[in-house]
């Protein structure tokens, strides 16, 4: 399904990024795992290659423009062309309004909504000159319904800014066929997620007509269908998969 192409695949060391980066190896992809942990991206790479894949790690920090930049280089010098960005590095923050710093405000948006855009302002010019690429933005269903059972109103903003700038960038990026969607994921678990109390969790599924959390391979799938040619006709879509939370 994505024989020949090469993805970029940011925060995929671990959880859901490193189920998308081998989910598109599986698929025939050449993958660029970048993580800011590279003993974990460089496992990602191992597994990759014992398919009989070709990937490299990469380090860099989504929310530096220059390192993002050396990435996208670094990718293009290794692999000749960039086809797939999936943008998945994310952090979370799960507190009151009251009792966020604004601090944490900013290091989250830094990450979850700049980080987004970075990544995206750097791939555009080899996608551009190829006449062609497909960005997958991870997003969350809080970005759409808010998060505050959880306390992490601040992370429900910045996915719904991911939300909003998908769609922006969809409009501006298709002349150039360039496709842009994101996916909003329900609770998945994660080594993010695993955190959150039992009780919480319990509540959560209790509103899940599947009646359980995602798995990453859940999203990876999902992002797979985006990533190919399946969905050459679709742009600035929000894809639920969220085992049903969204289906009120």
């Amino acid at each position: 399904m994505l024989k020949g192409k090469t993805a970029i695949i940011t925060g995929s060391g671990r959880g859901i990024g490193r189920a998308i980066a081998l989910a598109m190896a599986e698929q025939g992809a050449n993958i660029v795992v970048n993580d800011v942990n590279m003993e974990s991206a460089g496992e990602v790479v191992a597994e990759i290659e014992a398919m009989g894949r070709q990937a490299i790690a990469v380090k860099a920090d989504v929310t530096s423009e220059e390192q993002i930049k050396e990435m996208i280089e670094t990718c293009i010098n290794r692999f000749g062309k960039l086809d797939i960005l999936v943008n998945n590095a994310g952090i979370i923050q799960t507190l009151p309004v009251t009792e966020i710093d604004g601090k944490d405000w900013d290091r989250v948006m830094e990450v979850n909504l700049k980080g987004v855009f970075l990544c995206c302002k750097a791939a555009l010019a080899p996608m551009k000159a190829q006449h062609g690429g497909k960005i997958i933005n991870i997003a969350s269903v809080a970005g759409k319904r808010g998060g505050g059972l959880l306390g992490n109103s601040c992370y429900s903003a910045s996915k719904g800014g991911v939300i909003a700038f998908t769609k922006s960038l969809a409009r501006e990026s298709g002349p150039f066929g360039i496709n842009v969607n994101a996916i909003t994921p329900a609770f998945t678990d994660t080594e993010m997620t695993r955190s959150i109390a039992p009780d919480k969790k319990e509540f959560i599924i209790k509103m899940l007509p599947l009646g359980r959390v995602g798995q990453p391979s859940d999203i990876a799938g999902a992002v797979c269908f985006l990533a190919s040619s399946m969905s050459d006709y679709m742009t600035g879509e929000i894809m639920d998969v969220d085992g049903g939370l969204m289906c009120d």
